[in-house]
C-alpha cells in the first residue's frame, strides 16, 4: 500500500479489490481495511464513499452483500463503478471549486504544517460539517495572521485577541489598511476586506461549534459553510501573496 502516492490511487486499488472479491477472488482483506480506513478519515471523502464501503468493515461482510445484490458478474462490475464514480470524480478535481487547489498550493508553500493544515481541515468539512467548517474558516484567517505577524516580529495577545484585531495589525503591516490610500476604489476594497474578517468572525461566532447553543438556535447549511470557506481561502491567499511580495 506504501506505493499508493495519491487518494485517488487509493480509490482506485479499493475498487479494484471489491471487484476483485465479488468476481470470485480472494484479495487480502487487511488490505482493504486499511485503504478503507485511510478514506474514510476525511470527511469530505467519506460522505461521497459507495454506502456499501462505509457499512462493510472487512471483504467478508462486503462478500455476504454482494452476493445476494447481484447474481452475475459483470452486473457487480458495472454496480461497483458506478458507485465509485462520485467519489474518483471529486479527487480528480471534476467536483472541485476551481479556487481549492491553486489556495492549497499557495498556503502549502507558504506554512504545511500550520497555515495548510487549517486550510484543509475547513475543506474536508465543507460539506459534511458545515458548523465545523465555519469554525475551521475563523481558524484559518487567525493562523495566516499570527503567522504573518510573527514573520513581521509584531507583538499582539496570543491569548486573547478577536479576529479583527489581529487584521487591523496585519493590514497596517502589509499596508492594506484603508486610510494607508487616497485612492477611492482602493480604500472601498479594502473596507471590504476588513468587512469580510469582521463578518467571517462574526459568524463563527453565531453558527460555528466553537460555543455551546441554546434550545433555540440556527443552524448553518452546506451553502453558508462554503461561503465562509471560500472567503477564508481568498483572504488567506490575499495576505500570504501580498507578504510574499513585499519580501
Amino acid at each position: 500500500m506504501q506505493e499508493l502516492e495519491t487518494d485517488y490511487e487509493r480509490a482506485v486499488c479499493l475498487q479494484n479489490i471489491l471487484i476483485a472479491r465479488a468476481t470470485g477472488e480472494t484479495p487480502r482483506t487487511g488490505d482493504y481495511q486499511l485503504l478503507r480506513q485511510i478514506l474514510m478519515e476525511k470527511a469530505a471523502l467519506k460522505q461521497l464513499m459507495p454506502s456499501f464501503v462505509r457499512t462493510n468493515r472487512d471483504l467478508n461482510q462486503f462478500w455476504q452483500f454482494i452476493k445476494y445484490e447481484f447474481e452475475k458478474y459483470q452486473q457487480r462490475r458495472d454496480y461497483i463503478y458506478k458507485e465509485f464514480q462520485p467519489l474518483l470524480d471529486m479527487l480528480e478535481g471534476k467536483n472541485q471549486a476551481p479556487a481549492d487547489t491553486s489556495i492549497s498550493e499557495a498556503l502549502k508553500s507558504f506554512d504545511e504544517a500550520g497555515v495548510h493544515a487549517a486550510w484543509e481541515k475547513a475543506l474536508d468539512r465543507r460539506v459534511d460539517d458545515p458548523d465545523g467548517a465555519i469554525t475551521a474558516a475563523r481558524t484559518l484567517l487567525e493562523t495566516v495572521c499570527k503567522h504573518i505577524l510573527d514573520l513581521q516580529k509584531v507583538a499582539y495577545n496570543s491569548k486573547k485577541i478577536e479576529i479583527h484585531e489581529l487584521y487591523k495589525l496585519v493590514a497596517k503591516e502589509l499596508n492594506l489598511s484603508p486610510d494607508q490610500h487616497n485612492e477611492a476604489v482602493f480604500k472601498q476594497i479594502l473596507g471590504g476586506c476588513s468587512a469580510i474578517i469582521s463578518g467571517l468572525g462574526t459568524l463563527r461566532n453565531r453558527l460555528g461549534d466553537a460555543h455551546g447553543q441554546g434550545k433555540v438556535s440556527a443552524k448553518p447549511s452546506p451553502r453558508h459553510a462554503e461561503l465562509a470557506v471560500n472567503l477564508a481561502g481568498s483572504m488567506a491567499i490575499f495576505l500570504v501573496s501580498t507578504w510574499q511580495s513585499r519580501q
